[in-house]
């Protein structure tokens, strides 16, 4: 896209390469999502690059979440005087309780929606009142909106959910596939486009400069410099808690602490706490792992993670069956909770489980799908441990 055309998707004006005939309209663009840290977040972004341009706007939030606010000179409103900062050339942002005000109707030009694959059909509605052009950002295959109460028919569902219904991709006729990736290594984007994406997703070649150097004559299990490594953990009993696995973490934290990370623009640093997360499907689970590495691990739930990014992910699957975990193997398996997990990692994603769970018995088509993704992971660990 040439800069004149990208200056004219954003809607700014500029004292940019546009002379006084050729300069856009100024537009009133509206940004929102589900929560204050998603809409600063993107409206940030917006500000920094506007800044960076010389493109004069005004730029407001409801909400201080960042230190970065006060320092880009985005002004905190509260909703109820939103209406009288909507001029021309202004980027503001809340939550669907302000642009749904009837104050706002017709106040914006355009309304960018992030993180749509968990805002609700019905909160879409009631913000379109407030522009004339809904420009919906996300993700449909990672996690959606949380389910709260009893929804008729598809109203539950989530906005990218009902438009596009678990379709992977979106077509041309219908948005815009974003086809790059600019976090993760090749080696592990390579699981998550062919078993999430149809294969369409790749990876940006800046990206597999990112690598955690192997020490000479090391033998253990963490054996690469990216990609997707399986430590296998045999256990039987356990549902939603494996002290095995915690066990096999803590050794495998101890053998890469310290190594050499280099990131995409050829920096090094050793590797620390802040370089990686730990993620299990069950609190439990969670709970052991945080009370055995202690208050400087960065441990959570899929759901907690999804946004964030680190060097190395580690991913513990805890029960020893797939069909007597906690709501089953339909949890467990699920594609975009295996999705979210591993797609945080930079550069390694190592899961942790029991082989046995490959061997899950599936009792629909779509259960056998969900174990097939499963066994897709460990096929790929293995495959590229045998190119290394």
């Amino acid at each position: 896209m040439a800069e004149k055309d990208c200056y004219r998707t954003t809607g700014y004006d500029t004292l940019g390469p546009f002379s006084h005939e050729s300069r856009p309209t100024l537009k009133r663009v509206g940004i929102s999502s589900n929560s204050h840290k998603a809409i600063n977040n993107l409206l940030v972004g917006t500000a920094r690059y506007c800044i960076d341009e010389g493109i004069e706007a005004f730029f407001g939030c409801t909400k201080d979440t960042d230190d970065e606010i006060q320092a880009l000179g985005i002004s905190v409103l509260q909703n109820k005087d939103i209406a009288s900062y909507t001029r021309q050339a202004c980027v503001i942002g809340t939550t669907a309780w302000g642009f749904s005000r009837d104050d706002l109707q017709g106040q914006f030009d355009y309304l960018f929606v992030d993180e749509a694959g968990q805002v609700s059909v019905a909160n879409l509605i009631a913000m379109s009142r407030a522009t004339s052009n809904i420009i919906l950002m996300g993700d449909q295959m990672q996690l959606g909106q949380p389910a709260q109460g009893t929804h008729p028919g598809e109203s539950g569902l989530s906005t990218l959910d009902y438009l596009l219904h678990h379709t992977p991709t979106i077509s041309e006729d219908r948005g815009v596939f974003l086809e790059t990736t600019y976090r993760m290594h090749s080696a592990v984007n390579r699981f998550i486009s062919e078993a999430i994406y149809e294969g369409k997703l790749h990876s940006h070649p800046d990206n597999d400069k990112q690598v955690i150097k192997v020490p000479i004559d090391y033998t253990g299990a963490i054996n690469k410099e990216a990609g997707v490594i399986f430590i296998p953990v045999e256990h039987e009993g356990n549902t939603q808690a494996s002290d095995e696995e915690v066990e096999a973490i803590q050794h495998a934290v101890q053998d890469i602490l310290g190594r050499v990370f280099c990131d995409k623009g050829g920096k090094t640093r050793p590797i620390g706490w802040d370089d990686m997360l730990f993620v299990a499907p069950y609190n439990f689970q969670v709970n052991k792992i945080r009370e055995a590495l202690g208050p400087n691990a960065k441990v959570g739930s899929v759901d907690k993670f999804q946004g964030q990014e680190a060097p190395v992910v580690f991913f513990s699957m805890c029960a020893s069956d797939a069909n007597d975990s906690p709501r089953g193997m339909d949890f467990l398996f699920d594609k975009n909770r295996i999705n979210v997990a591993i797609s945080r990692a930079q550069s390694l994603a190592v899961i942790v489980g029991n082989p046995s769970l490959a061997n899950s018995t599936a009792n629909s088509v779509s259960q056998q799908a969900k174990v097939n993704i499963f066994c897709q992971l460990l096929h790929l660990s293995q495959m590229v441990e045998s190119n290394a």
